[in-house]
C-alpha cells in the first residue's frame, strides 16, 4: 500500500505538471484579484495556472483585519461575490462585511472548480524574455528559495503573465531588475506603494490594473505598487473588480 501510495502521488503530480508547461495565462500570486482573474480566464476557456509561493492562496485575507476575520466589500463589487456564492451583510453606506474566511475558501474553491490548476509551494524566480516580451514564468520551489539553495529551476511557457503578488510586485521587479526596459508607468519606473489612503487605494486599484509590459500584466495591490498609488487595508471591492478587469484585458488581447 505504501508503494501504491507514493506511485498514486508522483504519477499524477508528474502528468499535471506535463500538462501545464505551456499555457496561456499564468497567474502569479493566490490573492483575491488573482484568484478573481483566474477564474474568469478559466470560464472563458483559456489555460490558467496559478502559482502560489505559500502552502495556501488567498493572500491577505484569511486574517480580515489584526486576525478579525472580517472584511469590507463595497456595493460595486457585490456582484462578485454573489458569483463566487460568498455570504455578505450590508453595514452602512454601500458597505457590506462577509467573513474573510469563508470568502478565501470560496474564491479558491471556485477557481479550482473552474479549471484552474493551482501549484502551491512555488516561486517565480525569473521569467522568460523572448523578442521583448514576456513569455514564460521561471519557476522554483519556495523551500529552495528560502534556505538559498543553488537549485536550478524549470521553464513554463504562457501567452500572458499576471503578477498578482501584492504590495511588493515580486514579478515586475525581478523584469524590471534584470532588463533595460520602459514601464507602462508614469515614470516608466516601478514607483512604490504609498502609504493608506482608502478614498484614493480602492479605485486606482482598478485604474492601475493594466498591462505594463507587453506579456505582463498586473493587479490588486502590484497595480498600486507599480505605479505609486495607496493602499487601503481590509476593504476588497477594489481587489476583486481588479481582478475581474485584467481577466478581461487578457482575454480580450488573447483572442487577437
Amino acid at each position: 500500500m505504501e508503494l501504491q501510495i507514493s506511485r498514486a502521488i508522483v504519477e499524477t503530480f508528474y502528468a499535471k505538471l506535463k500538462d501545464n508547461l505551456s499555457i496561456d495565462v499564468a497567474v502569479v500570486g493566490g490573492g483575491p484579484s488573482g484568484m478573481v482573474a483566474a477564474t474568469l480566464l478559466a470560464k472563458k476557456g483559456f489555460k490558467v495556472v496559478l502559482f502560489e509561493k505559500k502552502l495556501a492562496p488567498g493572500g491577505g485575507m484569511w486574517g480580515g483585519a489584526m486576525l478579525f476575520n472580517q472584511i469590507v466589500v463595497q456595493q460595486d463589487a457585490i456582484h462578485i461575490l454573489d458569483e463566487f456564492g460568498i455570504d455578505y451583510k450590508p453595514y452602512e453606506q454601500g458597505l457590506y462585511t462577509a467573513d474573510s474566511v469563508q470568502a478565501t475558501a470560496a474564491l479558491l474553491y471556485k477557481a479550482t472548480k473552474a479549471g484552474v490548476t493551482v501549484f502551491n509551494g512555488v516561486v517565480i524566480e525569473d521569467v522568460v524574455f523572448h523578442n521583448d516580451a514576456v513569455s514564460g514564468v521561471v519557476i522554483n520551489w519556495t523551500p529552495v528559495q528560502l534556505t538559498g539553495m543553488h537549485v536550478d529551476p524549470l521553464v513554463i511557457m504562457s501567452r500572458a503573465v499576471l503578477d498578482a503578488t501584492g504590495h511588493d510586485a515580486d514579478v515586475v521587479s525581478v523584469v524590471a531588475r534584470k532588463n533595460d526596459i520602459k514601464l507602462n508607468t508614469p515614470t516608466g519606473k516601478i514607483m512604490g506603494e504609498r502609504s493608506m489612503n482608502v478614498e484614493i487605494g480602492e479605485p486606482t486599484t482598478v485604474e492601475n490594473t493594466k498591462q505594463v509590459f507587453p506579456g505582463l500584466y498586473v493587479s490588486g495591490m502590484a497595480a498600486n505598487g507599480v505605479n505609486g498609488s495607496f493602499r487601503m487595508g481590509p476593504i476588497f471591492g477594489g481587489m476583486l473588480l481588479s481582478g475581474e478587469k485584467v481577466a478581461n484585458l487578457i482575454a480580450d488581447k488573447l483572442a487577437k
